[in-house]
């Protein structure tokens, strides 16, 4: 049950920095994507503290913050047209090769 905690921990990475982008703009704030944004930082560290009940903290730590680059770098060239260069992809690789090698070496 704990992977699936710092799965969704990690899913929950992504809403904060989208509702932050959506949330703070030059018209001024908008309250509904920074209670998003609310929601998911504090989702987020809640399902990570359970994960790390089980998971070694390093570990969860690094898988966290992996998935949620991974999955928030993928939403900005989606929705807001990120650059989508082959450079960037080898890169953002190269972290999900590090989450699926802590996940099977744990």
């Amino acid at each position: 049950m704990a992977w699936i905690y710092l799965l969704l921990a990690g899913i929950m990475e992504w809403g904060w920095p989208v509702g932050l982008k959506l949330g703070w703009t030059a018209q001024g704030p908008k309250a509904l994507p920074l209670a998003g944004a609310l929601i998911s930082i504090v989702g987020s560290g809640v399902l990570l503290l359970l994960a790390q009940r089980e998971i070694p903290i390093g570990t969860a730590y690094a898988i966290w913050t992996g998935i949620g680059a991974f999955g928030t770098f993928l939403i900005g060239i989606w929705l807001f047209g990120d650059a989508a260069t082959i450079a960037r992809f080898f890169f953002v690789g190269l972290i999900l090769v590090g989450i699926l090698g802590l996940k099977f070496s744990s």
